[in-house]
């Protein structure tokens, strides 16, 4: 049995998007290995190799983000009451004192620079569930960091 993904509406159009855009991609590149196969011995072809690497590449991709469609659980209302896929979350780090923002998101879609943590991570699981007032600890490579939710925003 497979486990859900949970994703936000957002992550789960760009996935598509990106799953449209592969498979537009399969006739040029069934054109390239048709061309190079033409061109003669297929044990020392670069390009026929090249373009077989390619395929084998572009089927796996297609066939993950597939998957993750078919098992998607798509959050389209992001709880303010409790930490859930999609909330932003506002956090104080007590020690430093600095405020910052994060959104939890699904796996795919998580993208640390970008302040996008995935529910998944050390950081989205100690704050999933949680509520506004709450302080975790977030055990990191670096140490314990200690958040304070300040408050939730879908």
């Amino acid at each position: 049995m497979q486990n859900d993904t949970l994703m936000t509406s957002e992550g789960r159009a760009a996935l598509q998007a990106e799953v449209d855009t592969l498979i537009a991609q399969r006739p040029a590149l069934a054109a390239r290995i048709k061309s190079a196969r033409e061109l003669g011995d297929l044990k020392e072809n670069a390009e026929y190799h090249a373009a077989k690497d390619e395929q084998g590449f572009l089927e796996t991709r297609i066939l993950q983000i597939e998957r993750q469609l078919r098992t998607a659980v798509v959050i389209e209302q992001a709880s303010t009451d409790r930490v859930s896929v999609g909330t932003r979350v506002i956090v104080k780090e007590l020690d430093s004192g600095d405020e910052e923002t994060w959104t939890i998101t699904g796996v795919e879609e998580a993208d640390p620079m970008l302040q996008r943590v995935s529910y998944e991570s050390p950081i989205g699981s100690a704050l999933m569930d949680k509520t506004p007032g709450e302080v975790v600890e977030v055990q990191l490579p670096r140490g314990v960091m200690r958040l304070e939710i300040i408050r939730l925003e879908a």
